[in-house]
């Protein structure tokens, strides 16, 4: 499998922005509603998206390229799938704390390879499919705290508010990846990480003009509570935008699945942010499945 090398940076450095951005986003929801907590990523995020694209085009001299009708329908697509996985993962904080929501959101490693295999025809070595599951094992250990679950047990646990939203949230980014790395496809230039960028400033400006439209007729009030927070929101915004660019370049730049995966050192950071930011308290049980988790992204990039 022969990859850009910018791959690997920029899904690090999606996965480590990204956790920020949604321990932030969590503390928004004690004044904002879910869609509002969404809006704000799209909201903030959009004119900081636009500055990336232009610094990068300025930088490199690079034309921008022609937006053809199926770009628009991958972008948007995409971009709609992000809003509901955004939507799932804030209900899911509800439920439980941070680190279990995230934890069960990150079955999008398993739902990405399973779908881009399906729909893209992406094939990956048996190194990486040994990364993926020692991943989900990983999260397993981390969205039950440790505990030993009989089949039973297990069904329930699966079943119960907090996982059903971030088991939804999971296959929403899935998708995400799906239509994001076809919207990149279509777009005829060799510069990759352009390609990521152009995507991402298209995407987020349907996402901001179709959240932001639904909240201004269903949740009217939200917009003066957006506005009025702006100073977390903005940080918000920021974080998106770049971890937004990060994951989009890996997309464009390597297989979905073998993105997904190593992009689960999130769940690393983000037991991090809840322990420090958060105040969240940790166990034996997290160390054990962010082991197995590091031990599968470790696998994944050995194979890629």
């Amino acid at each position: 499998m022969i990859l850009s090398p910018v791959w690997l940076p920029a899904t690090l450095i999606a996965g480590a922005v990204q956790s920020w951005r949604t321990a932030i986003q969590q503390r928004l929801r004690a004044t904002l509603s879910v869609n509002a907590a969404g809006l704000v990523r799209y909201l903030y995020g959009f004119p900081v998206a636009v500055l990336l694209l232009s610094g990068y085009a300025l930088a490199r001299h690079a034309v921008l390229p022609g937006l053809s009708p199926a770009f628009w329908g991958y972008a948007v697509t995409g971009g709609i799938c992000q809003i509901f996985g955004t939507n799932l993962l804030i209900m899911a904080f509800g439920f439980r704390n941070f680190v279990v929501g995230t934890a069960y959101s990150k079955t999008e490693a398993v739902q990405g390879a399973l779908l881009s295999a399906w729909l893209l025809q992406e094939g990956l070595t048996p190194l990486v499919w040994a990364g993926i599951g020692c991943g989900v094992i990983g999260v397993i250990i981390l969205s039950t705290g440790g505990r030993r679950l009989g089949p039973a047990a297990l069904l329930r646990e699966i079943v119960q508010p907090a996982a059903l939203c971030g088991l939804g949230a999971g296959l929403g980014f899935a998708l995400t990846s799906i239509f994001i790395r076809s919207a990149t496809r279509t777009l005829a230039t060799p510069d990759l990480p352009l390609r990521a960028l152009v995507t991402l400033v298209a995407t987020m400006l349907a996402q901001a003009i179709l959240q932001g439209s639904y909240v201004a007729l269903r949740e009217p009030a939200q917009l003066r509570a957006v506005a009025a927070t702006w100073r977390t929101s903005a940080q918000v915004g920021v974080l998106a935008a770049v971890g937004s660019a990060g994951w989009f370049t890996g997309f464009a730049t390597a297989p979905v699945a073998l993105v997904r995966t190593v992009g689960q050192i999130e769940v690393i950071f983000t037991l991090l942010f809840g322990r420090f930011y958060l105040k969240e308290a940790l166990g034996r049980s997290e160390a054990a499945g962010l082991v197995l988790v590091a031990i599968g992204v470790v696998l994944a990039v050995a194979g890629a």
